[in-house]
């Protein structure tokens, strides 16, 4: 539906996650027989939950016990892994930093170079303890440390960045990208993010994507789009994915899984995306508050130590259990933050889909009052959904 915004323009209504509803249907399932996995680059998980590339959310550890879980964790290869021999001291200082110190110190410690020699050690680091090596760098670091990220034996490479696209216009003598050589070339499957578009998301998928990253601006920690002014909301920005997806399924033939990444929080929020077409979503505060986590507490964007432009901010999340009691319960706390792998289980029973792409077809209906219908006491004593 279109609407006029003025005499020279029509928009677009977008849907964000807390604006729909799921809806049951006429049959229910029993949450112990449906079935959560999905597949990415030919990696199999139980759980459609990738931790995000994110210097609070993922280390080696992290990784290897994300693995051992069932779900997968990405590691940021620009972030202070792999800038710092030792990272702790300086995870503790952004951690002990005040608010208005926060940005120039980021800038400062994010100002050593990334080594090339980490990538390595930090691949290696996580396939010798047995984990799924999956790591993340910008399309700048892609050109500059590829060969060494695949020579490293990485599982899954995320080419990831705040907008991504198949052409790119750079400064003349400067070179770009190239998407479809690299998905070709690498050797690795590529998962390329982000986007929130149709059009974009087909050109991924023809450059040879092994995945799609979907969501620009919703994530706890960033601020791209009060900073930028970009973005659409995640309902519809996966939506519009997903249907490029399966039209590229029927040209192709080969199946390109959707990732909603940013704005996820609760079990609710990761239901609703999977109802939108996703196969999985990517979350960073949500993680950041298992205790195996490396960012004491704090979660914080991957823009935010930009020298010129940052772009995220810190914020804390707290510590509320272990990786395992966020992942697979039993869940300690009311508010849908903890068993998330019960969470999705348990809906798609109600919903009556035993599979992801089962959950994928549920009647979706726009609900704005969903989450504060009735819930005057829960939000008056911040109890609850009212937290």
């Amino acid at each position: 539906m279109n609407i006029q915004l003025g005499r020279s323009r029509t928009v677009r209504r977008a849907y964000g996650i807390d604006e729909i509803a799921l809806v049951p249907g006429g049959r229910t399932v029993d949450p112990a027989v449906t079935d959560s996995s999905w597949t990415l680059g030919g990696i199999d998980r139980e759980i459609p939950i990738i931790a995000s590339a994110m210097d609070g959310v993922v280390d080696v550890d992290m990784a290897v016990e994300l693995t051992r879980q069932g779900a997968l964790g990405v590691l940021n290869l620009e972030g202070v892994q792999c800038r710092y021999d030792d990272p702790n001291p300086v995870l503790d200082r952004i951690a002990a930093v005040g608010k208005d110190a926060f940005v120039p110190l980021m800038q400062e410690l994010y100002s050593q170079p990334v080594r090339e020699d980490l990538i390595r050690q930090r691949i290696a680091e996580i396939k010798a303890k047995g984990g799924i090596a999956a790591v993340s760098a910008t399309p700048v670091a892609a050109l500059k440390f590829g060969k060494a990220i695949a020579e490293a034996g990485a599982d899954l490479f995320f080419v990831q960045a705040t907008v991504v696209s198949t052409e790119h216009i750079g400064p003349e003598g400067q070179e770009t990208l190239d998407l479809a050589t690299l998905c070709r070339d690498f050797g690795v499957p590529v998962v390329i993010g982000n986007c929130v578009t149709y059009e974009v998301a087909l050109q991924l998928m023809r450059a040879g994507a092994a995945g799609v990253m979907v969501g620009i601006g919703p994530g706890a920690a960033c601020t791209s789009r009060g900073v930028l002014g970009i973005g659409i909301p995640q309902a519809t920005a996966v939506a519009d994915c997903a249907a490029a997806r399966d039209d590229y399924q029927t040209e192709s033939g080969r199946y390109v899984p959707i990732v909603a990444d940013g704005g996820i929080v609760t079990g609710g929020d990761i239901c609703k995306c999977l109802a939108c077409g996703a196969d999985a979503v990517m979350i960073g505060s949500p993680i950041a508050r298992a205790a195996e986590a490396p960012g004491r507490g704090f979660h914080w964007g991957m823009a935010t130590p930009s020298p010129v432009l940052p772009r995220g901010t810190r914020i804390k999340v707290g510590t509320t259990g272990s990786l395992e009691k966020i992942l697979r319960g039993p869940a300690g706390l009311d508010d849908g933050t903890q068993n998330l792998l019960g969470c999705i289980r348990t809906s798609m029973g109600t919903l009556g889909a035993r599979t992801i792409k089962d959950m994928q077809q549920v009647e979706v209906v726009v609900a704005p009052s969903l989450l504060t219908e009735g819930k005057v006491y829960q939000k008056a004593q911040q109890l609850g959904m009212g937290k």
